[in-house]
């Protein structure tokens, strides 16, 4: 089916099966026509493993909720078809009360009709969010339609004692990005005596966007973007110079210098996690979530974080984070309310950074929270600073997730085939991601 069709068929089963969910009986007190209960479960969602560590932080933090604010919740934890089984539920009129999930989806499920909007005045502790947060919450047409929890920025993971075997110190800039990529590559770090190490792990895969995900945080700080523009005017940018600019360098260290790890293409994260606590791979820029399995397996000793290695622009890296959504048809919408409330409190956002293997918090969106009062490591602040200075969230569109895969085709194509042009790449790009925009009625005319 033709994208747009297939957007208009989908949105169409949403918003019947959402009508059917809202006109089920007459409002009592609910704005969403259903007769309300304050004494209901709240369902919770989580996007996660199940029987993970992750899934257990959020359990934790749920009965938290419990405890300080009396409305009952139970969870549900769903990794995979996490989309497709919300879609089933809201064709059988019966969606969740709260789904945990990534800020990313924000504007694909607002878009689908599956969220009710949020008015900040109900939601005490959102004045206390810091700008980056509130903004992520905001679809195309100012309106909040999520409360993000918790946030993620990425830093440079590098082998501390390979840099210590080889004489040299952590990159700062791009360039020494690369004398320390070539040297790990070339120069033995591990001290085997085979040419079996390389710079950097790199997931270069198309699953779900992979490509696109990790080269963000080098087409971002070259000044380079995927689309540029606001609210609902925006235009493809990967053909700009600056783009250009940050693919060719990030192309030419599978091309040119050969410091990824081979394979990369075909990887997503988790065999790429592989190849740096394995002691294949000797940078990897990722989120501070690694930190507790890094420890585990390579060891603490072994490796430190530092900041992003600075781009011809600045250091920006990727943004992300968990996201409180309030879905539409709920019979508690107090309760849903205080959920949210509670989960960006200080009270909840310290609890869910206690613990040492897996947090229903990484770094707090609440602006009254000091990471440094809970945790005892330097590396958080790396990650803190990375957020607060340098974070750059994903644009909230209609939908994002083609942008993404659109443009991680394009990127794993010329990490796998070094023939390829980059500019008629890039600029065959641009002619997917208008069509993209054009479809999803935001193209800046």
């Amino acid at each position: 089916m033709h994208t747009k069709m297939k957007a208009a068929a989908v949105l169409g089963v949403v918003t019947l099966a959402l009508a059917g969910c809202t006109s089920a009986a007459p409002a009592t007190g609910g704005g969403s026509g259903v007769k309300q209960d304050e004494d209901a479960v709240l369902e919770v969602w989580t996007r996660t493993t199940p029987g993970s560590a992750s899934e257990a932080a959020t359990i934790r933090q749920v009965e938290a909720f419990t405890e300080a604010t009396g409305y009952k919740a139970e969870v549900t934890a769903i990794f995979d078809d996490f989309e497709t089984k919300l879609a089933q539920r809201a064709g059988q009129k019966d969606l969740p009360d709260i789904v945990l999930n990534d800020v990313s989806q924000l504007g694909t499920m607002q878009t689908q009709g599956i969220l009710r909007e949020i008015d900040l005045k109900d939601v005490e502790n959102s004045k206390d969010l810091s700008p980056q947060a509130l903004e992520a919450g905001q679809a195309v047409d100012g309106k909040t339609y999520g409360i993000p929890y918790s946030a993620q920025a990425n830093a440079l993971y590098i082998r501390s004692d390979w840099l210590q075997k080889l004489g040299l110190k952590a990159p700062t800039n791009w360039d020494e990005m690369l004398e320390v990529a070539t040297a790990f590559t070339q120069n033995d770090p591990d001290g085997n005596g085979q040419a079996d190490t390389y710079g950097l792990a790199v997931p270069g895969s198309t699953k779900r966007g992979y490509a696109s995900w990790y080269f963000s945080n080098f087409l971002w700080s070259a000044g380079g973007d995927f689309i540029s523009g606001s609210g609902d005017e925006w235009l493809p940018s990967m053909s700009s110079d600056e783009a250009v600019e940050a693919t060719t360098w990030f192309r030419d260290l599978q091309c040119k210098a050969g410091v990824i790890q081979p394979g990369a293409v075909s990887m997503d994260t988790p065999p790429t996690n592989e190849t740096f606590e394995s002691g294949v791979t000797g940078m990897y820029v990722t989120g501070p979530y690694m930190m507790p399995r890094f420890d585990k397996v390579l060891g603490a000793d072994k490796y430190e974080v530092v900041p992003m290695p600075e781009g011809p622009k600045d250091d920006s890296v990727l943004a992300e984070g968990g996201t409180v959504y309030l879905m539409a048809g709920s019979e508690n919408e107090k309760g849903q309310t205080a959920f949210a409330d509670w989960y960006i409190s200080p009270e909840a956002q310290k609890f869910g950074m206690e613990g040492t293997e897996a947090f229903a918090i990484q770094l707090p969106v609440n602006e009254k929270v000091d990471i440094a009062e809970v945790r005892d490591d330097a590396r958080w602040q790396t990650f803190a600073t990375a957020y607060k200075e340098s974070g750059h969230y994903a644009p909230t569109i209609p939908s994002w997730t083609p942008v993404r895969q659109m443009s991680a085709d394009t990127i794993n194509a010329l990490l796998a085939d070094c023939s390829l042009d980059v500019e008629e790449e890039l600029t065959k790009l641009d002619g997917k991601l208008t069509a993209e925009l054009l479809t999803q009625g935001i193209l800046k005319q």
